[in-house]
């Protein structure tokens, strides 16, 4: 199990970038549409000055059980060995195991 603390920074950093996601992309469109490079480095200025943490960057996804942060698969939310050991409990409707 991760530590809270841990699973409360990505909340945070989930929130931040929900937050600041249309600013982000409002500046970037603009520095795309800009032609002179004074008026660009004007606009990269505004969107260096928004917190670090509202990157989608610093985003990491977790496992939606355990909270561990490595071998996550998109499609179930969930890492890889909390995953075997659903799929090996019949937890997962539609996921099978491999046999050869």
């Amino acid at each position: 199990m991760a530590k809270k603390s841990l699973i409360q920074r990505e909340k945070k950093r989930k929130k931040l970038e929900h937050k600041y996601h249309l600013i982000r992309r409002s500046l970037k469109k603009e520095i795309s549409k800009v032609q002179s490079l004074s008026d660009k480095w004007e606009i990269h200025g505004k969107l260096q000055s928004l917190p670090r943490n509202s990157a989608p960057t610093r985003l990491h996804r977790r496992c939606f059980s355990t909270g561990r942060p490595r071998a996550n698969f998109r499609d179930f939310g969930l890492s890889g060995h909390i995953l075997r050991e659903m799929v090996q409990a019949c937890l997962l409707p539609g996921a099978t195991r491999s046999s050869w």
